[in-house]
């Protein structure tokens, strides 16, 4: 990176897209600003300026020009930074519409039916949606089997674009279990993802960036009380 060249990343510290970026930045090695934000009280008028239509995070900022949305942070990353550090996104043309394909699986299917089975207050609906997520589970162990073609991650050798897609998610997934006991990854039903899982916490560029399980967990259940104690009131 010249001289020149600022970058900045809004982000929050628990959040699971922002550690996307932050681990795409990290395997770039790329030197940037980061700026916490709080999106419960005060959203920073940079935040605003920079994401006006959804006012979220995360926000890479380039020389003054923002880039919004996880994933998409992530391709600009690859691309920006294309001679610095490991290619994320695979080189073959299918292979990337396999990675891109499987990571709006992620976030368009999956990830909502885990955030709609969690706040729901009816246990009908729970047990409805945890079933629905544990099914993609399974889908997503079939498809690492077969993109991985035996090797640690859906990348190959190394962590790519699918890894950071669903890997980001691997905090909350821990952080739950240690706070409800829920279990998604189970070394009888997926084997190959629990394998997959255990290999990218370990590793130590996400080691570096991503948050502690623990703070993680105790953050959740701050945020649980609150939600009791705010309904209990109404």
């Amino acid at each position: 990176m010249g001289e020149s060249e600022e970058v900045k990343l809004l982000g929050t510290w628990y959040s699971p897209v922002v550690l996307r970026a932050k681990i795409a930045l990290r395997l770039k090695s790329i030197d940037y600003v980061y700026v916490e934000e709080d999106l419960f009280s005060s959203k920073s008028e940079l935040l605003l300026k920079s994401n006006p239509i959804y006012k979220k995070v995360p926000v890479l900022i380039h020389n003054n020009k923002p880039v919004s949305e996880s994933l998409n942070i992530v391709e600009y990353i690859d691309e920006t930074w294309n001679s610095s550090g490991p290619s994320i996104l695979p080189s073959h043309p299918y292979d990337r519409a396999l990675a891109r394909f499987w990571s709006a699986f992620v976030d368009y299917k999956w990830f909502p039916a885990f955030r709609a089975a969690v706040i729901t207050k009816s246990e009908d609906a729970k047990e409805k949606g945890m079933k629905e997520v544990e099914e993609g589970i399974l889908q997503l162990e079939e498809a690492f089997v077969a993109i991985s073609k035996g090797k640690p991650f859906f990348r190959g050798e190394a962590i790519g674009f699918m890894d950071i897609c669903l890997g980001s998610f691997l905090v909350l997934l821990k952080a739950r279990e240690k706070l409800k006991g829920e279990k998604l990854l189970d070394e009888l039903k997926t084997p190959s993802l629990c394998k997959w899982a255990d290999k990218f916490l370990s590793d130590e560029t996400v080691r570096n960036v991503a948050p502690e399980i623990d703070k993680v967990a105790e953050f959740l259940g701050e945020l649980e009380a609150k939600a009791h104690s705010a309904a209990s009131k109404s």
